[in-house]
């Protein structure tokens, strides 16, 4: 920024000086050229022809530096056939003369004519009364004055520009360093929470980093959130291995008959539970990537399927919107749908009822599951999604089905409800799913 800044203040110094330096020189030159312009003109309108058809003045002219033998401002006049009338300044010189036309406009140049006295010189052709000779008047004068004037000139400005520069530099700096200082204050806001253990910023900040300071606070959150989610699932993971590992110890211990058999059913029990958790950890890296499109109705269709050759004596009903999907992966929602309808069927009278986008919102998908058994009392609906926790312990399990259903909802956004069933009597289970009707198809 710094180096920009100084790059585009030394341009337009540059040009803008070149401009000035352009403008203020031709004004100088300007007007240097109207006092030969009005010499010029005192010159032709004194001018006469006498009886012997020379020229000579009827009034002298005023400057007495015509009259001093170099002093730098010179006149001549030269006729066609005549001999040169000079002012008294040439002394022993004489100007060279371009020949210009008659009626043609006054000429003004430079000339290096004199050794070491550059001129500016303006000449006029003109006829004089009474006189059919075509007269040259020129009147010079020594360009010193005036290049000691555009020196000067162009010292000011080369001064004035350079300050100007100085100063629009360091007013450039103290703006950017005034500028990011909110940006130094979020560093030292990051480097205080490395060393006190916070995990947001709370500083007030001004307006323009406000945006980047909540996005930093809601990736802290979200790096905690995942934090949390990786030391869920290893407390999940590590109590699904703990009766298995309990089994085979105490088998080994026992010297039991059957310990092969055991230590291949156990160790069964404890790869289907690694190979859920590994799936589980990748359902979070497929959650960050937010493109995911799942019908409800065929993934609840295919687990209705595979429940009903476990259970095959209850009746399963799908109702409700077979065009409703969600933003979630296809393998997750199978495993969210097989947990509840598994256990619907497990648990209750022998029928299940699940009804899809039963509440239709615009950002949600609600699914319910129903059966027809107990139930859970009202004080056990919060206590029953930890892991490891189950009501009823006469019927094979891990304890983890609740609490895996609301880890990997909660994991795309959504969330799990117990209720009872109006219909059924049994257990209600509302599913709430981010819905994915405006993301496109996979």
């Amino acid at each position: 920024m710094m180096a920009i800044a100084a790059g585009w203040i030394l341009v337009l110094l540059l040009a803008g000086g070149f401009a000035l330096d352009r403008t203020l020189t031709s004004l100088v030159e300007r007007n240097f050229d109207d006092q030969l312009e009005y010499v010029m003109n005192a010159l032709v309108s004194s001018a006469e022809i006498d009886p012997f058809g020379d020229v000579y003045f009827y009034r002298r002219l005023g400057d007495q530096r015509f009259l001093e033998p170099n002093s730098g401002v010179y006149w001549q006049i030269r006729g066609e056939g005549q001999e040169d009338y000079p002012s008294r300044s040439l002394w022993d010189r004489s100007l060279e003369v371009r020949g210009s036309d008659p009626g043609h406009e006054l000429v003004i140049y430079d000339s290096e004519q004199f050794p070491n006295e550059p001129l500016r010189v303006a000449e006029r052709a003109v006829y004089l009364p009474d006189s059919d000779t075509r007269w040259w008047f020129t009147v010079a004068a020594s360009r010193g004055e005036l290049d000691a004037q555009i020196g000067e000139i162009r010292a000011i400005l080369l001064w004035s520009f350079a300050l100007l520069g100085l100063g629009l530099f360091a007013m450039a700096v103290l703006q950017n360093w005034v500028g990011l200082g909110p940006l130094r204050r979020v560093r030292a806001a990051i480097q205080q929470m490395r060393s006190t253990g916070v995990n947001r910023i709370d500083e007030p900040l001004p307006l323009e980093v406000q945006p980047l300071v909540e996005e930093l606070n809601a990736l802290l959150a979200h790096s905690a959130k995942q934090a949390e989610e990786a030391r869920t699932h290893a407390g999940n993971l590590a109590h699904a291995l703990k009766t298995p590992l309990t089994v085979l110890t105490n088998a080994a211990t026992a010297r039991a008959e059957d310990l092969a058999d055991t230590t291949i059913r156990e160790a069964r029990t404890m790869q289907r539970h690694v190979d859920h958790h590994l799936a589980r950890a990748r359902a979070v890296g497929r959650r960050a990537v937010g493109l995911a499109r799942t019908p409800v109705w065929e993934s609840a269709e295919a687990v209705r399927r595979a429940v009903e050759r476990l259970y095959p004596g209850t009746r399963f009903d799908i109702d409700g919107n077979r065009d409703a999907q969600v933003a979630i992966e296809r393998q997750d929602l199978d495993e969210i749908l097989g947990n509840l309808i598994e256990n619907a069927a497990k648990y209750g009278g022998g029928s299940v009822f699940a009804t899809i986008d039963a509440e239709p919102e615009e950002e949600l998908c609600v699914i319910w599951v129903e059966d027809d058994g107990v139930g859970i009392p009202e004080a056990d609906r919060i206590s029953i999604f930890d892991r490891g926790a189950r009501l009823d312990t006469g019927k094979p399990g891990t304890g983890l089905g609740l609490a895996i259903v609301r880890d990997v909802a909660e994991i795309y956004g959504g969330e799990v409800e117990l209720g009872e069933s109006e219909d059924l009597g049994g257990l209600l289970v509302r599913l709430s799913l981010p819905r994915a009707n405006s993301l496109p198809a996979k």
